[in-house]
């Protein structure tokens, strides 16, 4: 996995160490677990818990990740199906709008 940088880009001067945080654990150490969980699967896990929380803003490059991680648009469309009957069809509507722009 490519070294993410988004944090430091977008908050570095004004939260460093969350920046930090995020660049080096969570896309850092935690991504790159894969003999634990393989990337594709933590794409669809996060996938989950961002539609989930109505994190949608965070969605556009998760769902590009997911798809360069290997999950399919039939697959993706699983997903946000199955998940709208547990957390709210307009969570899902909206996943959906952003799920076929980049698909």
């Amino acid at each position: 996995m490519a070294k993410v940088t988004a944090g430091r880009d977008a908050l570095g001067e004004f939260a460093p160490k969350f920046a930090e945080l995020n660049d080096d654990i969570l896309f850092g150490e935690v991504w790159s677990r894969e003999a634990e969980l393989p990337a594709r699967d933590r794409s669809i896990v996060t996938i989950t818990a961002l539609i989930t929380g109505g994190n949608f803003e965070q969605l556009p490059f998760h769902m590009k990740k997911a798809k360069e991680n290997g999950v399919t648009k039939e697959e993706m469309t699983e997903i946000i199906t199955h998940v709208a009957f547990y957390v709210g069809w307009p969570k899902a509507w909206s996943a959906f709008n952003i799920a076929k722009e980049l698909y």
